[in-house]
């Protein structure tokens, strides 16, 4: 049996392909749209790829079953309540997939969504279980989330419900060996507590996970509906286009470098720039009205929540990070990046464009304080629910980072912003799009929250 993890570290997300390396048949579980990497394994081993599985429709990004369905013409499979307006086949609970000796069997696990499956795999029939992939179900640490965007007529605390029984009455009951490989790791906004660990065992998440534990329904429903990361608002396009016969990604496609006349254009135009470079280089020099996503951390889901899928898009990078930025971008549904502008380590624009570059307001926490007592500042939160509870900046407006643009109506105007997440990169973000949406007198707190409780630490 082969079965292979792949993981982007900017998705925090996991896929696996499982062959059977005497029949050369396998399957492809969770895929990413840029299939390449699949393709070339599975050639490389002797396989080949004969079906997709999908354990639920993923809301952070554009799942690969197209792509490989036109690539291969595998079959794709979801779970049995699972709608499409392509072709499906719809996987059932107790369901057995033969790769020959290999056996997977369809484990239906709804709690995160309706249609979530797990796949058990066996090296043979009769075999002791070797792993489950549980898709956003069992997470390590945690279990998926019971509120995203594709609930349906459903409620929050019917999906926990639900999981709690998926937990306890299916997962929970398999051997203490087998390998748990879910479908993400740290960082996914698909949980609140996910470990960085990659893969874990039934028997360890049984003693370590938190939602593992024993515990009433009414207990783990309130355990797991509080507290959870605030959704990007692009989870729900991506649900949908995962329903959908949408548009295939082109590997071969290559964003181009545009011209400074081009990029004015582009601008009175209104595209939308994002900027990829440090908060530290950006705040040194960037173009008026473009919204700094570093490229050096969840650039992809971040982007998701500063552009709608389908915005027209140019790129601001380093050299030689544009075609990976506009990759990431894709691997969400955000085809729109119609080209790039590379800055240097030094930050040096084109002098043409000097006209159009500004610099960005950053405030140090001596600075923050100093304000604070004088009350003449408002300090916005952009942190998520379950951050604040080690703390708050006494006063601070809350309003979460993937909301931020839907409560702009929100945002007290009548004096100067400072924006504080935990680290400093999201109030980058947050900063920088606020005043591409027109709000003056907006900076960022330097090292954030992290900062902020050091120096009070320390004084």
């Amino acid at each position: 049996m082969l079965l292979e993890q792949y993981y982007i570290e900017c998705l925090s997300h996991a896929s696996y392909l499982i062959g059977d390396r005497t029949t050369g048949r396998a399957v492809v579980v969770d895929p990413r749209r840029d299939i390449d990497e699949y393709l070339t394994d599975a050639d490389r081993h002797g396989l080949t790829i004969e079906g997709v599985i999908n354990t639920h429709f993923h809301a952070d990004f554009v799942s690969g079953h197209l792509e490989l369905l036109d690539a291969t013409g595998a079959w794709i499979g979801f779970g049995e309540s699972a709608h499409t307006d392509y072709p499906i086949r719809r996987l059932r609970h107790g369901q057995h997939l033969s790769l020959g000796d290999v056996d997977l069997e369809i484990l239906a696990t709804p709690g995160h969504t309706w249609e979530s499956i797990s796949v058990l795999v066996r090296t043979h029939p009769d075999a002791t279980p070797t792993a489950v992939l549980t898709g956003d179900s069992l997470f390590i640490g945690d279990v998926g989330r019971p509120d995203l965007a594709n609930l349906g007529d459903s409620s929050t605390t019917d999906l926990a419900r639900a999981m709690y029984r998926t937990l306890h009455d299916t997962l929970l009951t398999l051997p203490d060996t087998v390998t748990v490989m879910p479908a993400h790791g740290a960082g996914s906004s698909c949980g609140k507590n996910l470990s960085s660990e990659l893969t874990s065992t039934i028997g360890e998440q049984r003693r370590t996970n938190p939602a593992a534990q024993p515990m009433s329904e009414d207990d783990f429903v309130a355990m797991i509906t509080d507290g959870q990361p605030a959704a990007p608002t692009y989870f729900s396009a991506d649900v949908a286009l995962n329903k959908t016969d949408r548009a295939r990604f082109d590997p071969h496609h290559r964003i181009p470098e545009i011209t400074t006349d081009r990029l004015r254009t582009e601008l009175t135009a209104g595209v939308r720039v994002l900027d990829t470079r440090t908060p530290d280089d950006f705040a040194a020099g960037h173009l008026r009205g473009s919204v700094n996503v570093g490229f050096d951390g969840r650039f992809a889901e971040t982007g998701g929540m500063v552009a709608d899928i389908g915005d027209r898009i140019l790129l601001i990078t380093y050299p030689g990070d544009e075609q990976a930025a506009a990759l990431r971008l894709a691997r969400i549904g955000s085809d729109g990046a119609a080209g790039y502008l590379t800055v240097d380590t030094t930050g040096t624009f084109p002098t043409d464009l000097t006209d159009l570059v500004t610099t960005a307001p950053r405030t140090t926490v001596t600075e923050l304080n100093r304000l604070r007592a004088a009350d003449e500042i408002t300090v916005l939160d952009i942190r998520n629910p379950g951050e604040r509870e080690f703390g708050v900046i006494p006063g601070a407006v809350h309003i979460p980072l993937p909301h931020l643009r839907d409560h702009l109506d929100r945002i007290p105007r009548d004096r100067p912003l400072v924006v504080h997440c935990a680290g400093g990169w999201r109030s980058s973000v947050a900063a920088s799009l606020l005043r591409a949406e027109g709000l003056d007198h907006v900076s960022d707190l330097i090292g954030g929250y992290d900062a902020w409780t050091t120096d009070r630490h320390h004084t």
